[in-house]
């Protein structure tokens, strides 16, 4: 799983986040970094970047720990978001870093899920910084996670 395979399954099966700049910058065991950089095609009318893509780049940073993980398992598992909140302290303009470093947390759940083959729930956190280096949003995104069991 590397960041242009990522970012290659942006183009293809979520074009609205390929169009407003969002990309995968840095993946490994325990942290990825997402970036995307305000132009026009997602600004807001207040002058900075949409909530909307914040909230796209914020849920890749997480989303692609979770599919490397499931990847890494060798197991069918589903995984889906069963809820998110967020948090916005300054305007997003310029481009905007969002790190998640709950890796390790996430090792557990997924090995729990396998081990009791019943659905898992982890909240995975993505903060937002500019350029300086100040926070300008934090995600939290609920991820249930299931080993899919073969039906006859």
């Amino acid at each position: 799983m590397t960041p242009n395979k990522i970012n290659f399954f942006l183009l293809a099966k979520l074009p609205s986040a390929f169009l407003c700049g969002v990309r995968l910058k840095n993946i490994n065991a325990s942290q990825s970094t997402t970036s995307v950089k305000f132009k026009w095609i997602n600004q807001n009318p207040f002058g900075s970047m949409f909530w909307a893509v914040q909230g796209m780049a914020a849920e890749l940073a997480t989303g692609a720990l979770v599919m490397q993980k499931i990847q890494e398992s060798g197991k069918n598992i589903s995984m889906l978001v069963a809820s998110n909140n967020a948090e916005f302290t300054k305007k997003a303009k310029g481009r905007i870093n969002f790190v998640c470093n709950d890796g390790e947390k996430l090792n557990s759940t997924i090995q729990q899920a396998i081990e009791t083959g019943e659905g898992q729930v982890i909240v995975m956190n993505a903060i937002g910084k500019n350029s300086e280096g100040v926070v300008v949003s934090s995600f939290n995104f609920e991820w249930t996670l299931k080993v899919k069991t073969k039906k006859n």
